[in-house]
């Protein structure tokens, strides 16, 4: 293997340190090949002057890495953690955090000088600590980088649901290619159309980059100032740039008693792996979502249930990310341990954490929440009693003698899914196993639904029976109709509670409706 070509993402390189593939880190400043005092007097600089800039519209992993010139090896070792990125390396990290989140973003990306260790440095004679060979600390050493900066203007936006989110980031994108050509007077003032103004309000901005910002920014005309002045912040000779590409050579080419890598991780394994955690941070973008629904902050324990989802799929997140991190330094190693990787990537599909499970849940989360969310727009001039504090007070209420209360009874409902999940996370192999028999294959029969054909019979007659009888006592002060929900394993889906001076005195009212005279036959 030759010489390897990696993206800095913020880490501090400097030539001829020493650096662990196996591994992504950079070994510590003091355990070198040569002295440094050397080195700064013997290698080759040239001017290496270009500026791009890029519009990105994705926000997948895979779309971020390309922007960034991340391959495939050191994305899987900043997947699971091995590599703590700083300065625009950041912007692999800013993730959206809800489905209904419209983002684009601008790259802005300059280089300035590129420096390389001059031959003589690569030859075993030359070496001023060959004891560095035997210690098996490296695998490689810094011999070149390309110095400039890079920034990354993150834009966002909230998309209500009457607007098209296609159509959002279709504008967005228009502004945002804009923002080169815009031009900002000596006085600092942002020359551009007032309607245009009106539409970037909305916008909300974050900076990832190599620059030290004079204030922070957050608006869409902060970002243009900004933008105007990043070639004066790199300065005039280049010298706030910072390596942002760097150039590595093989240490077993110098001396054979070297550590080497023996083996890289294969592409379609990566691919494999980044497609689990993007999965798993789409669903945590789907629970946020539902979890801010109108309908979920009526009723707590609708929250209560995607939120500990929420939590257990985060817990998996992270201790998928530690096994990642154990096993790659292994591969990379001893090139013997590729299976288990697999292995890996293959049990989480026949474990409750299994993709089309997961989704089978959320899917059946949405589906109850609009459900609730329809009833209660047919019953939209009726007080909702939740959360139980709220139905204690309207029954304390001792002007009221009869509430009649149209009862959500499954909302509450034990969801052994849940639990398989959570104990599955805390088993004893630390939530990551083998089934061993055909009874430890999961399957979508272990999540149980309320929500089905008998109960939405129920709850469908219950409130044309609800709003028929409110609609003939509207008039009747002393009688109340609220909506109120509380778990009912005897009347699944919903019931009609019948409460008398705050006191329950039927679970499963009934009332007959006075019939409409018949026509006299002629």
């Amino acid at each position: 293997v030759g010489t390897m070509e990696m993206a800095a993402l913020g880490r501090p390189f400097q030539l001829g340190m020493l650096y662990d593939c196996r591994n992504d880190t950079l070994v510590p400043v003091g355990v070198t090949l040569w002295d440094l005092n050397l080195l700064k007097k013997d290698f080759h600089k040239t001017s290496q002057r270009n500026t791009e800039f890029t519009v990105i519209a994705s926000d997948s992993i895979e779309d971020k890495s390309s922007a960034s010139n991340v391959e495939a090896s050191l994305k899987a070792s900043f997947l699971c953690g091995l590599v703590t990125v700083e300065g625009s390396g950041k912007y692999l990290n800013d993730k959206t955090t809800s489905k209904q989140q419209a983002r684009i973003t601008l790259q802005y990306r300059t280089t300035t000088t590129y420096e390389q260790l001059t031959m003589s440095h690569l030859g075993r004679h030359n070496v001023t600590y060959p004891d560095v060979f035997d210690q098996g600390t490296a695998t490689h050493v810094v011999t070149a980088i390309l110095y400039g900066a890079q920034a990354f203007f993150v834009f966002d936006r909230m998309v209500s649901a009457d607007e098209n989110k296609q159509d959002i980031q279709g504008f967005m994108k228009g502004m945002i290619n804009k923002i080169p050509k815009i031009e900002v007077s000596g006085q600092g003032s942002v020359h551009i159309k007032e309607q245009d103004k009106l539409q970037t309000n909305n916008f909300s901005c974050k900076f990832h980059g190599d620059f030290a910002l004079p204030s922070n920014l957050s608006t869409f005309e902060d970002a243009i100032k900004i933008y105007t002045d990043l070639p004066k912040m790199i300065g005039e000779n280049g010298e706030h740039s910072v390596p942002i590409r760097v150039w590595l050579y093989p240490l077993n080419l110098l001396d054979s008693k070297a550590a080497k890598p023996v083996c890289s991780i294969s592409i379609g394994l990566v691919d494999c792996s980044q497609a689990v955690l993007e999965e798993l941070d789409d669903f945590d973008r789907q629970c946020n979502d539902l979890i801010n629904h109108k309908t979920a902050n009526q009723f707590p324990e609708i929250k209560k249930k995607i939120k500990q989802f929420r939590g257990i799929c985060q817990g998996y997140k992270v201790l998928f990310q530690s096994k990642l991190a154990e096993l790659l330094p292994l591969i990379r190693g001893t090139g013997k341990q590729e299976s288990l990787l697999a292995d890996l990537l293959s049990t989480k599909e026949k474990s409750p954490f299994s993709k089309h499970l997961l989704t089978a849940w959320l899917e059946e989360k949405e589906r109850e929440i609009y459900t609730v969310e329809c009833y209660l727009s047919q019953m939209k001039d009726v007080k909702v009693a939740s959360p139980s504090f709220e139905l204690d007070r309207v029954l304390n209420n001792f002007t009221i003698k009869n509430v009649i209360c149209f009862m959500f009874t499954s909302l509450q409902q034990h969801e052994p899914y849940q639990a398989d999940l959570a104990n599955y996370l805390n088993s004893p192999n630390d939530g990551i196993q083998v089934p061993t028999s055909d009874k430890d294959n999961y399957s979508q029969q272990s999540i149980k639904p309320w929500l089905n054909s008998d109960t939405s019979q129920q709850m469908k007659w219950c409130a044309m029976l609800f709003l028929k009888f409110a609609e003939t006592k509207k008039a009747e002060e002393k009688t109340k109709f609220i909506v109120a929900s509380a778990e009912d394993k005897g009347n699944p889906g919903a019931s009609l509670y019948l409460y008398e001076n705050g006191s329950l005195v039927e679970k499963k009212f009934q009332f007959q409706l006075q019939p409409k005279p018949s026509s006299p036959l002629t």
